[in-house]
C-alpha cells in the first residue's frame, strides 16, 4: 500500500482544484475576472502534466521494488527447502529470473560477467551483484533526475504566480485621487487573489511531492539492500579466496619440489650403477684384450674410465639444477605471500574510501535539508511580510 501513496497526489490535486474554482466562482456563476480564471487553470494544468509523469515513474519503480521483494521472499523459500545449499546451479542459465525487464537484463549481465571469470576448478574473481542492481538502477527507473526536480518546480510556479498576480494588480491599479484610487481597488485585490492562490497550492504541492517522493525512494532502497543480503547468501556463487589461491600454489610448488627430488634420487643412483657397471666391463674387458693386444687396450681402457668419471660430474651437475629449481620454487613462494599483503592493505583501502563516501553523503543530505529549511524559513517570512 505504501508504494501506492503518489495516488494521494491526484486525490489533493481534485481538491485543490474544485477549492479553486469554487474561490473564483465558478459554481455560483459570480466571478468577476476571466483572466484569474485561467492563469489559476493554467498552472493547475503545469501541475497535473508533471504528476502524471511522475505517476508514471513512480509506478515503474513500484513494480521494480515488488519484483525484487517478490524474488527474495522465493529465495529464503527455496534455500530452505534445499537444506541451505547454495542455488547458483539453478539460475546461473536462468533467463526469467526476475519479471521485470530492466532487473532481468542487469542479472543477464551479472551472469556472463560470473561466467567469464570461472575456471576449470570452479574458482574466479569476486564478483558482487550490487554491481549491476544497485541504487543507480533504482533511481533510472524511478526517473531520480526528473522527480527529483519536481518540488522545487511547483515552488518556483507559487512564487511566478505571486509576481504575475502583483503585477496584474498593480498595472490596472491607477488614480490621482481618493475616488479614482476606491475605484481601482478591486483590480488589485483582484491580481493579489491570483498572487496568493498560485503561492498557496505551488507550496502545498511541493511539499506533498517531496514527502511522498522521498519515501517511495526509501523504500525502494530498503528493499534493495534486503535482496542483495539474501541473494548474497543463498545464490551468488563463492569465489576462490586469496589465501585459498595461495594455498593452492605452495601445494602444487611442494608437489613440483618432491617430484625434482625424486628424479633426482633416480639419477643419482643410476649413475652410480652405471658407474660401477662400465668399471667392471672395462676391468673384464682390459684383462682380455691385454693378452692378445697387450698395452695398447690399456690406453683404451683408460678413456673408458675418464668417460665413467664424466658421467659422475653430470650427475652432480644435476643435482645442482634441482637444487637451484627448490630455490626458485621458495622465491615464488616469498613473492605469493607478498601479493597476498598487498592484496590486503588494498582492501583496507577499500573500505575506508566506502568509509569517507558514507561520510560525504551524509554531510550532503544534511546540508539539503538545512537549505531546504532555510528556503521554508524564508518563504513563512516572506507570507508574513506580505501580509
Amino acid at each position: 500500500m505504501k508504494r501506492k501513496m503518489y495516488y494521494v497526489l491526484f486525490f489533493l490535486y481534485v481538491i485543490v482544484v474544485v477549492f479553486v474554482l469554487y474561490l473564483n466562482g465558478v459554481f455560483t456563476g459570480e466571478w468577476n475576472s476571466s483572466v484569474n480564471l485561467v492563469i489559476n487553470i493554467g498552472f493547475l494544468i503545469l501541475i497535473g502534466v508533471l504528476f502524471v509523469i511522475s505517476s508514471i515513474s513512480f509506478g515503474r519503480l513500484g513494480r521494480v521494488t515488488c519484483e525484487l521483494e517478490d524474488v527474495r521472499m522465493r529465495l529464503q523459500e527455496e534455500y530452505k527447502k534445499s537444506g541451505e545449499k547454495n542455488l547458483w546451479a539453478n539460475y546461473k542459465d536462468n533467463a526469467e529470473f526476475f519479471a521485470e525487464k530492466d532487473l532481468q537484463d542487469a542479472f543477464d549481465k551479472y551472469r556472463l560477467r560470473v561466467k567469464s571469470t570461472r575456471t576449470r576448478r570452479g574458482a574466479g574473481s569476486s564478483c558482487d551483484l550490487e554491481e549491476y542492481i544497485n541504487e543507480d538502477l533504482l533511481d533510472r527507473v524511478g526517473m531520480n533526475f526528473f522527480n527529483s526536480g519536481v518540488a522545487g518546480t511547483l515552488t518556483g510556479m507559487g512564487i511566478l504566480g505571486t509576481f504575475l498576480g502583483l503585477s496584474m494588480g498593480l498595472g490596472a491599479f491607477s488614480g490621482d485621487d481618493i475616488f479614482t484610487i476606491s475605484d481601482n481597488v478591486g483590480a488589485l485585490l483582484s491580481g493579489m487573489k491570483v498572487a496568493f492562490h498560485t503561492s498557496v497550492y505551488g507550496i502545498f504541492f511541493s511539499l506533498v511531492f517531496n514527502m511522498i517522493y522521498r519515501s517511495l525512494m526509501s523504500d525502494a532502497y530498503r528493499t534493495l539492500d534486503e535482496f542483495l543480503n539474501v541473494f548474497r547468501q543463498t545464490v551468488q556463487p563463492s569465489a576462490a579466496k586469496d589465501d585459498e589461491n595461495a594455498a593452492t600454489m605452495l601445494v602444487y610448488q611442494a608437489g613440483m619440489a618432491g617430484t625434482l627430488r625424486q628424479m633426482l634420487e633416480i639419477m643419482k643412483g643410476s649413475a652410480a650403477e652405471q658407474t660401477a657397471g662400465v668399471g667392471r666391463i672395462v676391468d673384464q674387458f682390459t684383462k682380455q684384450m691385454q693378452s692378445a693386444l697387450d698395452t695398447d687396450f690399456k690406453k683404451l681402457g683408460n678413456v673408458l674410465r675418464n668417460a665413467g668419471e664424466s658421467q659422475a660430474v653430470s650427475a652432480t651437475n644435476v643435482a645442482e639444477m634441482v637444487e637451484a629449481v627448490t630455490s626458485l620454487v621458495e622465491v615464488n613462494r616469498n613473492v605469493q605471500e607478498a601479493l597476498t599483503c598487498v592484496m590486503e592493505r588494498q582492501e583496507v583501502f577499500a573500505r575506508q574510501l566506502e568509509d569517507q563516501k558514507e561520510m560525504l553523503a551524509d554531510m550532503c543530505s544534511d546540508m539539503s535539508d538545512e537549505i531546504s529549511s532555510q528556503i521554508y524559513t524564508f518563504e513563512q517570512m516572506r507570507n508574513l511580510y506580505e501580509k
